[in-house]
C-alpha cells in the first residue's frame, strides 16, 4: 500500500540498545500506554509488519518493536526497512535507543547472573564494549536516547511516559526535570538552566535533610527577590519558545533545571514550573526529580 492510498497515521516505535539498559522496562512501560508490542521482531519482517499495521484500518495505532542484536542481521536490515517503510507507508516511525555506561552495565550483569549474548563464553566488559561498537552507528541515528546509567527502573518508567504519552492527543508534552551537577547534566534535555546563583538551604540545617517539595525549603527558595526576578524572566522565555516549538512540529520538550545536588533549589524551582506551564490547555506537563532522593541524611 502507498502514502496515498491511505491518509492515517500510526506510530511504529523501535526500542533498541544495550543489552542490559532497560529495554524490558521501556517495553512494558509503553504497553501501560496502549502500544501493542513485539519482543524480538528479525528486521527484515518489519515492512510485512507495517503493512499488517495499514491493513488493520486504524485498529492498531500504536506499536512498540523491540529489535536488538539477537537477530544478527540488525544492521543493513533494520536500515532498509525503516527506509521502506518511510517511502511507502504513512506509518511514523522513531528509533528509542537505550544506553547505559560500561561499568554500570557490568555490575547489572554480575546482578543478574546473566551471560553478555556476544560473549557467552567470556567476559561481560568483552561483549559490552563489542556491542557498543557494532551499535555506534544505530545511536547517531535514533531520535530518542536515554541514559539509564544513574536512573531507577521506575524513573525508566517514568521518562517513557513522558515522552510518549503525547501519542494519547495532540498537545504538546513537557517534561520538567529537576538534577544535581554533581551527578551529571541529562543528556536528553532540550534547554537547561542553572539555578546554583540561589540561596541555597543546603546550609540552613532544619532544611538541609529535606528536598524542595518540603514548603519550609519550597519557601526558602522562593523568598528571594533573584529568585523571582529570575522566575519571571524564565517563564516569559518558556511562554515565547514553546508555541514555536509545537509549530515546528515538536511533540515533546524536555527541561533540565540543575543545582548542585538536585536536591533542593533545582527541585523547588522545578514544582513552581510545573504548576505555571501546567495551566495551560496545550501542553501536558509532567515533573520528576532525576536526584532528589540521594544522600538524604
Amino acid at each position: 500500500m502507498s502514502k496515498s492510498e491511505n491518509s492515517s497515521t500510526a506510530t511504529m516505535i523501535i526500542i533498541t540498545g544495550m543489552s542490559g539498559a532497560g529495554k524490558t522496562i521501556a517495553v512494558q512501560s509503553l504497553e501501560d500506554l496502549g502500544f501493542f508490542c513485539v519482543d524480538n521482531l528479525p528486521p527484515v519482517l518489519i515492512p510485512k509488519f507495517a503493512e499488517l499495521i495499514e491493513q488493520s484500518n486504524g485498529k492498531i495505532g500504536k506499536v512498540a518493536l523491540v529489535i536488538d542484536l539477537r537477530g544478527r542481521e540488525f544492521f543493513a536490515a533494520l536500515s532498509e526497512s525503516l527506509s521502506y517503510i518511510k517511502n511507502h507507508y504513512t506509518i511514523h516511525s522513531e528509533i528509542l535507543f537505550l544506553d547505559s555506561s560500561d561499568s554500570v552495565l557490568v555490575q547489572r550483569y554480575k546482578e543478574s547472573r546473566r551471560r553478555h549474548p556476544l560473549a557467552p563464553e567470556g567476559m561481560p566488559l568483552d561483549g559490552i564494549r563489542l556491542e557498543r561498537q557494532m551499535l555506534d552507528d544505530l545511536k547517531t541515528s535514533a531520535t530518542q536516547i536515554i541514559d539509564t546509567s544513574i536512573i531507577k527502573p521506575a524513573q525508566l518508567k517514568e521518562k517513557i511516559i513522558a515522552r510518549f504519552s503525547h501519542l494519547e492527543s495532540n498537545r504538546l508534552s513537557i517534561n520538567v526535570t529537576s538534577f544535581g551537577f554533581k551527578y551529571g547534566i541529562p543528556i536528553d534535555a532540550d534547554l537547561i538552566f542553572d539555578v546554583r546563583f540561589l540561596p541555597n538551604p543546603h546550609y540552613i540545617d532544619h532544611l538541609r535533610p529535606h528536598t524542595g517539595q518540603d514548603s519550609d525549603v519550597y519557601e526558602y527558595v522562593m523568598k528571594w527577590p533573584e529568585t523571582q526576578a529570575f522566575l519571571t524572566k524564565l517563564l516569559d522565555m518558556l511562554h515565547f519558545l514553546i508555541p514555536h516549538y509545537r509549530n515546528e512540529g515538536k511533540s515533546q520538550v524536555i527541561i533540565g533545571i540543575g543545582c548542585t545536588g538536585g536536591k533542593h533549589r533545582s527541585v523547588a524551582i522545578s514544582e513552581y514550573l510545573g504548576r505555571m506551564l501546567g495551566a495551560s490547555e496545550t501542553e501536558t506537563v509532567r515533573v520528576s526529580h532525576r536526584d532528589a532522593d540521594r544522600d538524604r541524611h
